[in-house]
């Protein structure tokens, strides 16, 4: 799906990470790892299209998919006059027309997103009244309402309980499950063994890409 040829990430003519080769693959679950400061969500921001690579290439096969996005530090203003519900329906715009509005199947899948992440009797609420891990679940169901081949995620788990989290890396591994491909900024190394088949470790000067369990009996012989 995407192939990377020298990639460096960084920002203007500041490269950050090592360069990168290899390929992530279509249906993939990669977990993107390494020190704070390493380029990690600065290189998921450049296969995002947020950032031009410093250097090198990045090639996407056949064609640039449709990218579910979630970042780091959620963009919405939590003041904002918006239901749970409204944030939730605009995973369906790429596909449904603004003017005429949700259909019944595109209502349906909001649903069906909400009660993923518990929040089908806080529909209606408006965001203002979510706690941390609500308004995170509230994202993640926009981003699996959106149902798009390929899944940006930037560091989902920060910030919020385990139990959301528990119920985050359920709704990740379904997504995976259905042929989604799934690429995550990471610092949980149990999540990451236990969940992510793949793993792209960045280091100061290098990068390893591989099998997670080839990775982590390489990180311990360092």
């Amino acid at each position: 799906m995407i192939e990377l040829d020298h990639l460096v990430a960084g920002y203007g003519r500041l490269a950050i990470t090592p360069a990168l080769c290899g390929t992530l693959e279509r249906g993939s679950m990669t977990a993107i790892v390494g020190a704070n400061g390493c380029g990690k969500s600065t290189l998921l921001k450049t296969l995002a299209g947020f950032l031009l690579p410093v250097s090198g290439v990045l090639h996407w096969q056949p064609a640039r998919p449709t990218i579910g996005w979630l970042a780091q530090r959620h963009a919405l203003e939590s003041q904002f006059p918006v239901t749970v519900q409204e944030v939730v329906s605009m995973g369906c715009w790429p596909r449904v027309s603004l003017f005429r509005g949700l259909n019944r199947d595109a209502r349906k899948r909001v649903a069906q997103g909400l009660e993923r992440v518990g929040l089908t009797a806080m529909a209606r609420e408006t965001i203002d009244t979510l706690s941390g891990g609500q308004f995170q679940r509230m994202l993640f169901a926009r981003v699996w309402v959106q149902n798009a081949p390929l899944v940006m995620l930037d560091e989902p788990f920060t910030g919020i309980d385990e139990i959301t989290s528990q119920i985050l890396m359920e709704q990740i591994v379904d997504m995976h499950r259905a042929g989604q491909t799934l690429l995550a900024v990471l610092h949980d190394s149990e999540r990451v063994t236990r969940y992510f088949p793949q793993t792209l470790r960045l280091g100061e000067n290098v990068a390893h890409w591989g099998a997670t369990e080839q990775q982590v009996r390489e990180k311990c012989h360092a």
